[in-house]
């Protein structure tokens, strides 16, 4: 399974306007820098104190789905820092995968009776080829070594990738702030407590804190809709944003298909390639602005959908 892809694309949503004669009038000793100092605090993620979640490097995310909007938190760790969610128990609740399991248990299970000479001759053909095996895969693996020394060490372990507050192979998703900080305060097993400041985070965090940045903000129940409306009302920062936490929970969560629908190549992934061209401006804008217009409408609309269930159906909600 590949690593997830992470671009960062910064898109500012501009904020409307309010009317000039809804504004107050100014007198001659307003200070005219007041305006623009109280712009640039205005909004939630402006004024909450981000140094909890900097020394962690945990953050708060809100995810709105389909069924309603919860907030569960995100870290990027090194991969080879990480154990991967078990998705033993959610694969045992899946029909098709439950089939599966059984028919290839079935097929290992199968025994054939042979003559007890013909029975030796292939015992000992098996030994001798299982020792030759051994033997060939010992030098390989020795050479290999030898090469390996003289490299630097596998960057695919230390790439980070993204470990989500979940269990069991199960998204958890909190519909308030205070009922996620209780879950962290209450030693419940989780992915996120095999980090190292998961501890003290339990210490520290207070409701108040459970307040996600812009981009933290992810609007999944928007994507199908907006897709639908037709290239002219694409939203380039909800659907990059969407094809972000996609990936993330997808890699996370263990959920291959979802991967493949957004891997190099496909037609996802050129809607999110194209997307992000037009939203860097200049001449590669105009470029994606025509590699938009090849995507049709209803495929990418039908693409999201599925991607958007099958992330809902590994959701597990808590009030």
């Amino acid at each position: 399974m590949g690593n997830p892809k992470h671009t960062e694309v910064s898109v500012a949503r501009q904020s409307p306007q309010r009317p000039d004669a809804d504004e107050p009038e100014l007198d001659d000793t307003t200070n005219a820098a007041e305006p623009e100092e109280a712009a640039e605090t205005d909004g939630p993620s402006a004024s909450i104190d981000r140094s909890l979640w900097d020394e962690l490097r945990i953050d708060p995310v809100e995810i709105s789905l389909p069924a309603g909007t919860g907030f569960t938190l995100r870290a990027y760790r090194p991969a080879s820092a990480l154990t991967p969610t078990d998705v033993t128990e959610r694969d045992q609740d899946d029909p098709f995968l439950a089939r599966r399991q059984v028919v290839e248990e079935e097929d290992d299970e199968t025994v054939v009776i042979l003559d007890e000479d013909l029975a030796e001759e292939f015992a000992e053909s098996d030994e001798d080829e299982s020792t030759r095996r051994r033997a060939d895969g010992k030098a390989e693996d020795e050479a290999e070594g030898d090469e390996a020394d003289e490299d630097v060490p596998d960057e695919a372990d230390d790439e980070e990738v993204p470990v989500f507050l979940s269990h069991r192979g199960k998204l958890l998703l909190f519909k308030t702030p205070e009922s996620l900080v209780s879950f962290i305060r209450s030693g419940a097993p989780n992915d996120l407590s095999q980090l190292d400041s998961w501890n003290e985070l339990a210490e520290r965090v207070e409701p108040a804190d459970i307040v996600p940045l812009d981009e933290d903000n992810y609007e999944l129940d928007l994507v199908v809709e907006n897709l639908r409306g037709g290239h002219d009302t694409w939203d380039s920062t909800l659907l990059i944003e969407a094809g972000e936490i996609a990936r993330d929970i997808s890699y996370a969560l263990r959920l291959p298909a979802v991967l493949d629908m957004l891997s190099a190549g496909s037609s996802l992934d050129d809607l999110d390639e194209a997307l992000r061209a037009t939203a860097n401006g200049g001449i590669g804008a105009f470029l994606g602005r025509r590699r938009l217009k090849k995507i049709g409408a209803q495929t990418a609309s039908l693409g999201w959908r599925t991607i958007v269930g099958k992330i809902s159906a590994v959701v597990d909600w808590r009030d």
